[in-house]
């Protein structure tokens, strides 16, 4: 199956119908439960940020590439206790690079600098909100529905919807930005780099959104961030982590993104271990700092720590949540500073 969504030409005859959640019409629903691309009534997009008409919303943001992906999930996109946020995350990352490549009219990413330096897309922020990962099996069909914009002259954002059976399961943002690396080579003297050719960045901003947190924690403005402050000092819970090449770091050399979320569980399982058992994500928000070479080593610092019980009357759930912060042994420079919800079953 290709996973795209049927138009109203297309339509089957047991094709089901649901109310467009932005007009209430009968919205178009495929036999497998592909959501439509955009209500016919009312233009509601499910991948959008709102939903609103893009045409009656004069501050929605100016979406420059599309995509959906149908993907039938079986163990390597599993973990035991449902979907694997780090499988997630790379999935997510090669789409986000893939559309970069189709913004800039490649059919395959090769983007280099006037000299012939290879230039990459690094990860500065991720979100993922609204997760319900536990609640999916083997067998299941992911569609992944993903946009992408251009916020600044060096930053990308893309955004991505992810539903099994009709029904939202998380929301994923990423932010990255091209950089390349310096004369002297190593992932300490990478630099930004502005892509010619692309379209104009979206006017469109705010101090709320993914990349006005990220530049807020960058220039040290931001004071808290899920009710956890940013500037407390170390504790006492510290795990060291010497990352191994062949299972940590990318094929451009980096200590991979997603190698953050690994370590970070890694010291929630160490410190946590009762609950982080039968845990899975809710939400968790990524601010990176920077990176490190092949060999040298850094540090998790689960930072602050709290648990929210369940309500007697089934309404809430128990949460684990936690402020870790990785950073580069030998200079104590930081790498990340990591906000983490947990469900805890």
């Amino acid at each position: 199956m290709s996973g795209m969504a049927q138009t109203h030409g297309e339509v089957l005859h047991d094709t089901t119908r649901e109310p467009c959640p932005a007009c209430g019409q009968n919205w178009l629903l495929s036999a497998f439960g592909r959501i439509q691309d955009r209500c016919g009534h009312c233009g509601y997009d499910p991948v959008a940020e709102t939903g609103t008409s893009e045409s009656d919303n004069k501050s929605a943001a100016t979406w420059l590439r599309n995509s959906s992906e149908t993907i039938l999930l079986g163990m390597p996109q599993l973990c035991l206790q449902g979907l694997s946020e780090t499988w997630l995350l790379k999935q997510l990352g090669h789409q986000h690079w893939m559309m970069l490549a189709s913004l800039a009219g490649q059919k395959a990413p090769s983007f280099i600098d006037g000299e012939g330096r290879p230039v990459y897309a690094a990860f500065c922020a991720i979100s993922i909100q609204d997760g319900n990962f536990g609640s999916v099996r083997e067998n299941d069909e992911l569609i992944v529905r993903s946009r992408l914009r251009r916020v600044t002259q060096t930053q990308m954002l893309s955004r991505h919807r992810l539903l099994v059976d009709g029904r939202l399961i998380g929301q994923v943002e990423m932010v990255s930005v091209f950089v390349r690396r310096g004369q002297t080579g190593g992932n300490r003297s990478v630099s930004r780099f502005v892509v010619p050719g692309l379209p104009k960045p979206d006017p469109y901003r705010s101090q709320e959104d993914l990349p006005g947190q990220a530049a807020a924690v960058r220039a040290g403005r931001a004071t808290q961030h899920l009710g956890f402050a940013f500037k407390k000092p170390s504790s006492n819970r510290i795990i060291a982590i010497d990352p191994v090449p062949s299972q940590d770091f990318n094929g451009a050399g980096f200590l991979y993104f997603s190698s953050f979320v690994s370590f970070v569980d890694r010291a929630e399982w160490l410190f946590a271990r009762a609950c982080a058992q039968t845990a899975t994500t809710i939400r968790r928000d990524i601010f990176f700092a920077g990176n490190l070479d092949p060999g040298e080593a850094l540090s998790v610092d689960l930072v602050a720590q709290r648990t929210s019980p369940a309500d007697h009357n089934g309404s809430a759930m128990k949460t684990l949540s936690h402020h870790c912060r990785l950073v580069r042994a030998g200079d104590n420079e930081p790498l990340a500073e990591v906000f983490t919800i947990r469900r805890v079953d």
